[in-house]
């Protein structure tokens, strides 16, 4: 199948995680030349860059403003142009809280990890479209932004505000610049990666990728 995407400039922000990696990989298979993004996971960055054929790579930490300016100044003088935006990287606090026990530092932390994060990933890569007339943008949400979940309420919110309110609103405005840009959302279920590899063991593993392909009640861990 024809994607259209040889040739065209893609971040991957979060690439160093596990769904990071996986769309580069799928970016870059399509012909694509991608960015890879990380904040910590320096090494494995670099191994998925190599993997990729030496495909360029940057540092950022998505909460501060300049890193995420400069992160997309970099692309664009690596790539060209930035086409396309995957914009992957999050943080799932692994400690189990229910609301009545959730400080106010992690629930801060959690909504800019996430929330925060997307906004300005959003906000740079908008800024570049100006002119070009195209562009995607794909924000990565999660089910617990659409079922909730319990323990995890903080990051719940965020994901529920970036694939609800800033995903409906990003798709009207990116017509003003891009009159053939489209954002988009996806919402994954649970899937193993670095960031939650040891939060379940394998047998949840698999009930959970059955009830969210079905569609249906997940199953409660623990």
């Amino acid at each position: 199948m024809e994607t259209g995407l040889a040739g065209h400039g893609v971040v991957v922000t979060g690439a160093s995680g596990g769904i990071g990696a996986a769309c580069a990989r799928a970016f870059a298979a399509e012909g694509a030349r991608v960015l890879v993004h990380y904040h910590r996971g320096k090494e494995r960055a670099r191994a998925l860059a190599e993997e990729l054929g030496g495909a360029p790579v940057a540092q950022a930490d998505l909460t501060v403003e300049a890193d995420v300016e400069r992160l997309f100044a970099e692309a664009r003088d690596a790539l060209g142009t930035v086409d396309v935006c995957a914009a992957v990287a999050g943080v799932y606090p692994s400690q189990d809280m229910p609301v009545w026990e959730l400080d106010l530092p992690r629930f801060e932390q959690t909504i800019a990890a996430n929330l925060t994060a997307t906004f300005l990933t959003a906000r740079a890569f908008l800024r570049g479209l100006a002119g070009s007339g195209h562009g995607a943008l794909v924000l990565v949400g999660s089910t617990a932004g659409r079922f909730g979940e319990a323990g995890h309420a903080d990051y719940a919110a965020a994901k529920a505000a970036i694939q609800g309110g800033l995903l409906l609103s990003l798709k009207n405005e990116i017509v003003r610049i891009a009159p053939l840009g489209r954002v988009n959302a996806i919402a994954p279920g649970w899937t193993e990666s670095p960031m939650t590899r040891g939060l379940v063991d394998p047998e949840q593993v698999a009930a959970l990728r059955e009830a969210t392909s079905r569609g249906t009640r997940l199953p409660k861990l623990g």
